[in-house]
């Protein structure tokens, strides 16, 4: 057993063993946090975010016509939520561009696929220095959109075409020439395409490269479908040139198949929306016999529950 004094004084040590440390604890950790002190002013509305603007884009291009005009063709669409839309009802406007001077030529409105495009008397244009045109299409934008624009450049040219029948062989001659400082000079070693015009986008049907004076022949196939009278738009083409940009010429001829307009009754075919007989007998004789087993199986399934056993009610298992 220990002494009572020696028991109270251990006590009374750890008492204060205690006090002096429960304090520096307590301070410790009752220290409150640091705060902001910046206030907002309570009359300070909240900055709101201004809605974005759809940035749209043009897609520009320029088409040199057989009788020396030009073709500006515009396109505007915009991405929106994820998706690409055609921008209609806008308003484009068209400058011609000449040592760094903009000379507005006109507008146009886009229709309901957001395309339109702008015929250019090539006459009453000038050239610069290197032959070249350079044309300017500009959106100006409004409260949703944001403005936009784009360039076209390209030499002054001019692709002739000529039909030529000579037998049952026919060919068709085209000629390319540079016009862009007002004379010609023929454009040799470039590849122009021959087409024809059909229902939704021009068919290619040959291909030739000029020679020395420009010019180039392509045999032309003699048994496609034309109008009611035979005849046939024939287009020479240069498409994205680097010099020249887009070239085109057309000419119209009675080289087709005459095909009529009138609405005909067409014979039964496989490919057709009038099918073979034999098509249509092989076809009922199928449904009958696949729909016949389908009624046999439930006229079955009644008959077997109709002839199912009933117990009496009073029945009891043994």
């Amino acid at each position: 057993m220990f002494h009572p004094k020696v028991i109270s004084a251990f006590l009374a040590g750890m008492l204060l063993l205690l006090g002096s440390y429960y304090p520096s604890f307590a301070q410790g950790d009752s220290t409150p946090p640091a705060t902001d002190t910046t206030t907002v002013p309570a009359d300070e509305p909240a900055a709101e975010e201004e809605p974005s603007l759809i940035s749209p884009s043009i897609d520009f291009t320029a088409v040199q016509k057989g009788d020396n005009s030009i073709d500006l063709k515009a396109g505007m669409r915009a991405k929106v939520k994820g998706q690409f839309i055609n921008l209609y009802k806008m308003k484009v406007s068209f400058f011609q561009v000449l040592n760094e001077e903009e000379i507005p030529i006109g507008f146009k409105i886009t229709d309901g696929n957001g395309k339109t495009v702008f015929n250019v008397k090539g006459d009453s244009l000038k050239t610069d220095a290197e032959g070249k045109l350079q044309f300017k299409v500009v959106f100006a934008g409004n409260k949703a959109m944001e403005s936009a624009e784009e360039f076209v450049s390209f030499k002054r040219a001019r692709l002739e075409i000529t039909p030529v029948k000579e037998d049952s062989l026919l060919t068709v001659q085209v000629k390319l020439v540079d016009i862009g400082t007002g004379e010609e000079v023929p454009v040799k070693e470039t590849t122009v395409g021959i087409f024809v015009t059909r229902m939704f986008l021009p068919m290619k049907v040959g291909e030739g490269t000029t020679d020395e004076n420009g010019e180039a022949s392509i045999e032309f196939p003699n048994n496609l479908p034309g109008d009611a009278k035979g005849n046939i738009t024939i287009l020479a083409k240069l498409e994205e040139n680097d010099s020249y940009g887009n070239l085109e010429a057309s000419a119209t001829e009675k080289w087709g198949i005459p095909v009529s307009d009138k609405p005909e009754e067409q014979p039964r075919a496989l490919w057709s929306s009038h099918p073979p007989l034999w098509m249509l007998i092989t076809f009922a004789i199928l449904m009958v016999t696949v729909w016949g087993h389908y009624i046999v199986i439930v006229y079955e399934l009644f008959r077997l529950r109709k002839e199912q056993p009933v117990l009496p009610g009073n029945a009891t298992n043994s």
